[in-house]
């Protein structure tokens, strides 16, 4: 197991866990009076469809997750922070950014690929909680929506529209989406009250950024330049992707 995080970073910790549980209970009471109701959440133990996108999340959440890895998941996720960097540095806008990181990158090193479950389920960002499907999991597969025709496009336009679930936009559960602003909330107001910044950005990169003793002491001391400094000497900034201050 990697080593324990110091303890000034237990409160960050401990305010993101509770809204976890929070917004665990949130989504267990919206679902079952949805499904009361005839409807439907598609989203299943072992679909993995969702398990290739980008993940933003904050540098307090990525210290939770990083605090349960063991070494090589780290060094797994060492190595995929890589990859998202070098995909941004020569993606020429974000929807190139995006595909390529489905079709190229791929899945998390924390899928297991032979179950189709999370490696570090009780620890994942925030994202890979509140995203959940309205209509068939085979609409989050990449590359189904990019290869529909006219027809196809039409009929998934309107069976998101009639979807109470959604925003009329996409096919994925707005109001789970929504329940989950405390979480970000909450690693807000504690990175400020604890390090008096804040840390956002790609979350196979911050929790790579989590297990170097200069990037954190920066942090932690409110230095925001220094933090950044660091994090280009060590190959992993970019503006896009990593925000700190």
């Amino acid at each position: 197991m990697p080593l324990p995080a110091p303890s000034s970073d237990q409160p960050l910790m401990d305010a993101v866990a509770r809204a976890y549980t929070a917004y665990g209970q949130k989504v267990g009471r919206w679902i079952d009076a949805f499904t009361r109701q005839g409807g439907t959440v598609h989203c299943r133990s072992g679909c993995v469809h969702c398990c290739d996108f980008p993940v933003r999340c904050s540098l307090a959440e990525a210290l939770l997750t990083a605090s349960q890895l063991s070494p090589e998941q780290l060094d797994a996720m060492n190595s995929r922070a890589r990859q998202v960097i070098a995909n941004a540095r020569s993606a020429s806008g974000w929807d190139e950014y995006f595909q390529r990181h489905r079709r190229e990158i791929g899945y998390c090193p924390l899928l297991s690929r032979e179950t189709g479950a999370c490696t570090a389920y009780e620890v994942r960002p925030t994202r890979c909680r509140d995203t959940f499907s309205a209509l068939p999991a085979d609409y989050c597969r990449v590359g189904t929506l990019e290869n529909l025709n006219r027809r196809e496009k039409a009929e998934y336009a309107r069976e998101v529209r009639a979807n109470p679930a959604t925003d009329g936009l996409s096919h994925y559960v707005a109001p789970l989406e929504d329940l989950s602003e405390p979480i970000w909330s909450a690693a807000s107001r504690v990175m400020q009250r604890e390090w008096g910044l804040e840390v956002w950005g790609d979350f196979w990169v911050l929790t790579t950024l989590t297990q170097d003793g200069a990037f954190m002491a920066a942090v932690r001391a409110g230095q925001a330049a220094k933090a950044t400094k660091r994090a280009k000497a060590l190959g992993l900034w970019n503006a896009e992707i990593v925000e700190i201050g």
